[in-house]
């Protein structure tokens, strides 16, 4: 296990940009959960109960209507394969993946490619960095679906779906039920989350 560390330097003085694979030996965080952005590490704080409550309920109407070859899983590590191997990374911990369920007998971590789906609910102090920052990176790593669930009233869910070198396209966001039959057939109630 790697110890993270304000002073850990490489030989020119600079601070320390972790691999993928360092990243993943790091273990967790006392407080809160971690991600990695070209190599470092970003502590976030732990999510309100109001998050997790949302979170629940997203995964508990997903799971009841998965076919048996897919899985949602919440809170888990996805390498999104923007570096070469050996070189600083990229990690995120979105709230709820969506990936065939293979992807999951390895025990390796989860790699962007193996994700259909991406959902992240958005928190007052992560407005910019899931509608933003993590669209973009999301797009780059090829994740065919991100949904973006917004808990402010009324509840509402951004779709996007890969559509080329553009990265997402959307059409707005749902509120009340969302329904789609790509990449899988689902509805989601939205007004249920919280």
């Amino acid at each position: 296990m790697i110890a993270l560390s304000e002073d850990m330097d490489n030989s020119a003085g600079e601070p320390h940009l972790f691999t993928v694979a360092e990243y993943a030996e790091l273990g967790e965080t006392e407080h809160g959960y971690s991600e990695l952005q070209e190599g470092r590490v970003l502590m976030s704080p732990s999510p309100s109960p109001r998050h997790m409550m949302a979170s629940g309920e997203l995964y508990t109407q997903l799971r009841g209507q998965l076919s048996e070859e897919l899985v949602a899983i919440q809170d888990v590590d996805i390498d999104l394969e923007l570096a070469p191997y050996g070189e600083p990374g990229f990690s995120r911990r979105p709230d709820l993946v969506v990936v065939p369920r293979a992807a999951t007998e390895s025990g390796r971590m989860l790699w962007a490619s193996d994700v259909l789906v991406v959902i992240e609910i958005v928190s007052p102090g992560s407005k910019r960095m899931d509608r933003v920052v993590k669209r973009g990176e999301y797009a780059d790593a090829d994740i065919p679906h991100y949904w973006i669930v917004d808990l402010a009233d009324p509840i509402s869910l951004v779709a996007c779906h890969l559509a080329g070198e553009s990265g997402y396209q959307d059409t707005g966001g749902v509120v009340g039920e969302f329904t789609t039959a790509v990449p899988f057939p689902v509805t989601l109630k939205l007004d249920g989350l919280v």
